[in-house]
């Protein structure tokens, strides 16, 4: 093979993502990718502006955090509350929870698949980038485009109906809900579950399609184990609103189980590397080395042993057949684990609607400061969340640490960029499809930057290839 000078490739930003962030492909002088790195470069200072408010206005400030999932950053920071005040929410307050929770995830899961993701499935990695969006699926696709645009509504009328915001959303206070909901919006929730199971359906179809007419890119995609966290209910069943912790190895063997999200501390660590603002978490008990896991989708779906609907569960039942019961590794499978959510997701809606109590306006109970400490979680639809906010005797906050399901994704969305660079960047000809793969990898876990740094402003994409000497041999903008 003809040498080539050794050069590094940049994609800046990541597109189709929320937030920003650039990857770099460091490649050899053979032309082939020797290393690769993510790199969120954002400054993320929420906890510290918190410091010095009170507690009780953390609610109300932390579903600024972000946009999409507000309610999951409401909830964690609200049980963090009622655990600093010692009390417990109302059975319907509960259900009212449970039922916005669902819809933030739903909501979440269209907007990653429907807009993010399917243009790489429908339109081809190879595709045009400037139509390669949701306008492009608008124009070949328009029912797929419009089905997922409405399934993101219904996620957000979930809220909407019952707290009248459908982002930063207001209304879920210490000791339950401030907003009940009424018959009239029950009933108008109620009418959407039909259209909102066929549209999950006619997504898992597209990617079930994709796996098998693509099944060794599939199956090649980031491919590298690790351990998984998620939470899961006291027989093991999927649970995402108030769960207890769950670490599996590699194999499925279970680390840690029905572990209250209050010691997180005691398995989690973090730390800082130079090349990001997003740091390292990993598994304390295996150490830095060894100790990356995954959250999200994929790992909740690999930690839990049963979903709580029927047909969630039928589409479970094939996910875990994949891989003989045994975790499912593969980077790609976020997508479709992502799907199974969210069918579980619509079910569970029509569950939560139908209960006798969801309209009952006994919904909250009142209480104050106790403890110095709280700490509450949540799953988040990127997965598992924590706040963690230590006071004065005042009740002002001395303290905040927000530990974000994208960090803890970040030392395996690094390890698989460098698998995937690896796997499709050669050489000197280095294709625009030969990136969007790179870039597709972060798809996969759906990041979300501004819940990790709070980033603000727009930057347009850039590819730039330097040569040894930092010259500049080639050049792609896209705006």
């Amino acid at each position: 093979m003809d040498k080539t000078e050794r050069r590094t490739i940049y994609i800046s930003p990541v597109t189709r993502i929320e937030g920003h962030a650039k990857i770099s492909i460091q490649l050899d002088e053979s032309g082939n990718v020797e290393d690769a790195l993510f790199h969120v470069n954002e400054f993320r200072g929420f906890e510290k502006f918190c410091e010095g408010r009170m507690y009780t206005e953390m609610p109300t400030i932390t579903p600024r955090i972000c946009g999409i999932c507000p309610t999951s950053h409401t909830l964690a920071s609200v049980k963090a509350c009622e655990m600093i005040q010692g009390i417990q929410p109302t059975y319907t307050a509960n259900l009212l929870r449970r039922l916005m929770h669902i819809g933030q995830n739903l909501s979440s899961h269209a907007l990653s698949f429907f807009h993010l993701s399917s243009p790489d499935f429908l339109l081809g990695y190879d595709s045009d980038p400037a139509t390669r969006n949701i306008l492009g699926i608008a124009d070949k696709y328009p029912d797929i485009a419009l089905r997922g645009i409405r399934l993101r509504k219904f996620g957000q009328e979930l809220s909407e109906r019952i707290t009248g915001k459908k982002i930063h959303i207001m209304g879920i206070v210490p000791g339950g809900m401030a907003f009940p909901l009424t018959e009239e919006n029950r009933k108008a929730l109620l009418e959407w579950i039909p259209e909102a199971i066929e549209t999950v359906k006619i997504g898992i179809n597209i990617i079930k399609k994709f796996h098998k007419e693509n099944d060794a890119m599939v199956n090649s995609f980031a491919i590298s184990p690790t351990l998984y966290l998620g939470t899961v209910g006291p027989n093991g069943e999927h649970e995402l609103y108030d769960g207890k912790l769950r670490f599996i190895d590699k194999d499925g063997t279970i680390l840690q189980d029905q572990i209250d999200p209050a010691r997180y501390l005691e398995f989690i660590a973090e730390r800082s590397v130079s090349w990001s603002y997003l740091k390292y978490p990993y598994y304390k008990p295996f150490g830095f080395d060894k100790g990356f896991y995954r959250v999200g989708p994929l790992a909740r779906l690999n930690v839990c042993t049963k979903m709580k609907t029927p047909l969630a569960q039928e589409e479970f039942e094939n996910f875990k057949a994949m891989n003989d019961n045994k975790p499912v590794h593969g980077t790609f499978y976020f997508h479709y684990t992502r799907l199974i959510e969210a069918l579980s997701d619509v079910e569970m809606a029509a569950k939560i609607l139908n209960d006798p109590e969801v309209t009952s306006t006994y919904i909250q109970h009142h209480g104050r400061w106790n403890y110095a400490e709280g700490i509450g979680s949540s799953e988040a639809p990127r997965g598992t969340l924590f706040h963690h906010y230590k006071t004065d005797e005042s009740g002002k906050l001395l303290n905040v640490n927000l530990l974000i399901a994208t960090g803890q994704n970040n030392p395996s969305m690094n390890r698989s960029v460098l698998e995937v660079a690896k796997q499709y960047v050669k050489g000197n000809d280095i294709k625009e499809g030969m990136l969007n793969r790179v870039e597709s990898t972060i798809r996969c876990y759906d990041p979300c930057l501004s819940c990790s740094t709070h980033a603000i402003g727009k930057m347009p994409m850039i590819i730039e290839v330097l040569d040894a000497g930092g010259n500049q041999i080639k050049y792609i903008e896209r705006n």
